[in-house]
């Protein structure tokens, strides 16, 4: 049956809702759906401009491995367009792992020290004026009472010279052992990870501008948009591929956003979903606003798998989440709600890549301490890395308790077709085009290394 909505706006947010069965010219009417308060659509407008060049330069240095401290890791590996800019995992091999995806495996001659801590975040949308905070512990976030509007535990000195937010969030992967950099003693700039030379001449960051200019493409690009005569330096390899991530993955035409604009309608089931998503199952509470995130921290009781997010020295692997960030008691297990555009397509879910579809994220929302307790552990993509104590806090009870007494939610009870109407909805915030990007993946890059297609 062939469906079309007709929308009445009330007020700038409050939608009223029939649907006309053009079929049966008989009116199906969700008179529930009356006076919901739904977001703004998404629109060009939440975004900066960006540069055609700056956009093509971006996106020859997000695919190529020069970044990295062994050249055999780029942004792409664990952000690519076939696995909707994540890489397919729960938990993501960076360094001393071969493949893409799933099939990704350790590379015997180079075997990883330890998984990448957490799951790999999608990239939709990451330039909209909205998002002030990044990663999962926000431990990057957009202050003003800072000197460079940037806020980062690792100092003053790491936010200097970045021109937004998004580009700054570059810094991290290149200077992990885990992601970019390598083994602590493998190449030069793993070395100088692990001693600390960081920003400053001979740094870390200056052997990775050092190994792009010495690339004539590249010392060509960059001097067409910073000047000839300029040195390259890390800050402006950053600002290239904010520009290009930017661009590439703006997630701004879901049919959601064609539903509130009058351009499109949605099926019964979505729109029963939505229903439930802005009224009974309470997701809106959090996934607030037109990302669907409040950008806030909630601890939930998710699930904890892999070497979590402590430093090298540290016996437990528990993964406090913004406490890391904050030392606050209250902080601990909180993590940033993640924006649902294109959720459809970005499984694994959680922070620790716990669960496999939206259904299972969803039912642990709904009673998050039953399903921590009850956590069935084959739902997992992981690859095998030889001995990881992957399951170290899920078998510890201590540890289940810490997590399970942080937990903000409270149950909600929904029956399966509910849960059904739900996902339809989700379903609905997927924007195709920008699932593979506007440009796409390149064949071939300036340093002459692999691409991964």
């Amino acid at each position: 049956m062939h469906i079309l909505s007709k929308h009445i706006l009330r007020t700038p947010r409050m939608l009223a809702v029939s649907v006309l069965s053009v079929c049966g010219i008989c009116w199906f009417s969700l008179a529930s759906l009356q006076a919901v308060e739904l977001p703004a659509p998404l629109s060009t407008a939440m975004f900066q401009p960006t540069r055609p060049q700056a956009v093509a330069l971006g996106r020859l240095l997000f695919y190529d491995p020069v970044l990295s401290g062994s050249k055999t890791v780029s942004c792409a590996t664990c952000h690519h367009p076939r696995f909707a800019t994540s890489d397919g995992l729960s938990l993501g091999l960076g360094d001393g792992g071969v493949g893409l995806g799933p099939e990704r495996r350790t590379d015997p001659g180079n075997r990883p020290e330890q998984r990448v801590p957490r799951n790999s975040p999608a990239l939709f949308n990451l330039g909209a004026q909205q998002f002030r905070r990044l990663f999962h512990d926000g431990r990057l976030e957009f202050d003003p009472g800072f000197p460079q509007g940037i806020r980062t535990p690792l100092g003053q000195d790491m936010a200097s010279g970045f021109a937004s937010l998004l580009s700054a969030q570059a810094m991290f992967p290149v200077l992990s052992a885990d992601e970019m950099a390598g083994h602590y003693s493998e190449n030069a700039i793993s070395i100088t990870v692990r001693q600390g030379r960081l920003t400053h001449t001979g740094g870390a960051w200056d052997l990775i501008a050092q190994r792009v200019a010495a690339i004539p493409e590249y010392r060509t690009r960059f001097g067409s948009l910073i000047g000839p005569d300029i040195s390259i330096r890390f800050t402006d390899i950053a600002d290239m591929i904010a520009e290009f991530i930017d661009f590439e993955w703006r997630a701004i035409d879901s049919s959601f956003d064609a539903y509130l604009t009058g351009r499109g309608g949605l099926s019964k089931a979505a729109l029963r979903g939505l229903k439930l998503f802005y009224g009974k199952a309470g997701c809106s509470f959090c996934h607030a606003g037109v990302l669907q995130t409040d950008h806030r921290f909630h601890a939930i009781a998710m699930p904890q798998l892999g070497p979590g997010k402590a430093a090298r020295f540290e016996s437990h692997q528990r993964d406090t989440g913004r406490f890391r960030v904050t030392g606050k008691q209250q902080d601990l297990f909180r993590f940033r709600t993640p924006s649902l555009r294109n959720v459809a397509h970005t499984a694994p879910y959680g922070h620790s890549g716990a669960y496999a579809t939206l259904e299972a994220v969803i039912r642990h929302h709904l009673d998050p301490l039953s399903a921590l307790q009850n956590y069935q552990r084959d739902q997992v993509v992981l690859p095998d890395i030889g001995g990881a104590p992957d399951w170290q806090i899920m078998d510890d009870p201590t540890e289940i308790a810490a997590i399970a007494a942080a937990n903000e939610l409270t149950p909600v009870r929904l029956v399966d077709h509910e849960i059904a109407d739900l996902v339809a909805f989700l379903h609905a915030l997927t924007d195709e085009q920008s699932l593979q990007g506007r440009l796409g993946v390149p064949a071939t890059v300036p340093s002459g290394l692999s691409v991964l297609q």
